[in-house]
């Protein structure tokens, strides 16, 4: 027969272990449903980028790609790192400093046409700024 004060220990340590197991889980999962993960448009362009997952992509905006609808704040570009481009879908007023032939980097979800619906454009600040993951795309490109 198994002591009492020995049983209750035991099942102090199997509720301790099952909340901890299920607290890392939570955790895991939100970071998870969090992260969003930098691609090139070469990176898009060949597949390797997740369908319907947000993530980021950067490059430069292409020049002379810029279309914005006449009824609604709806704007549509090209993002290209030098090897590839990457259609860019917004629906939102875009930052100041964001112009063709200046580097951007958006965030959104591709979808099956591998059309990036973005809900976020970022524009670089001056012009001596490069958002560092573009920095070291262009830099392994040997740009």
């Amino acid at each position: 027969m198994i002591h009492p004060l020995r049983k209750q220990r035991m099942q102090w340590i199997c509720l301790i272990l099952i909340s901890t197991s299920v607290a890392t889980a939570l955790i895991a999962y939100m970071l998870r449903q969090n992260a969003n993960f930098f691609y090139t448009p070469s990176q898009i362009a060949i597949g390797q980028a997740p369908l319907g997952v947000s993530l980021r992509a950067g490059g430069e905006v292409v020049v002379g790609s810029l279309k914005r609808a006449q009824q609604s704040l709806a704007i549509e570009f090209l993002v290209s790192d030098g090897l590839h481009s990457v259609k860019v879908t917004y629906e939102g007023i875009l930052p100041d400093l964001f112009s063709e032939g200046q580097s951007t980097v958006v965030t959104g979800k591709i979808d099956d046409q591998n059309t990036l619906h973005a809900v976020q454009v970022l524009a670089k600040h001056d012009e001596n700024y490069t958002p560092p993951e573009i920095a070291e795309m262009y830099e392994n490109q040997g740009i």
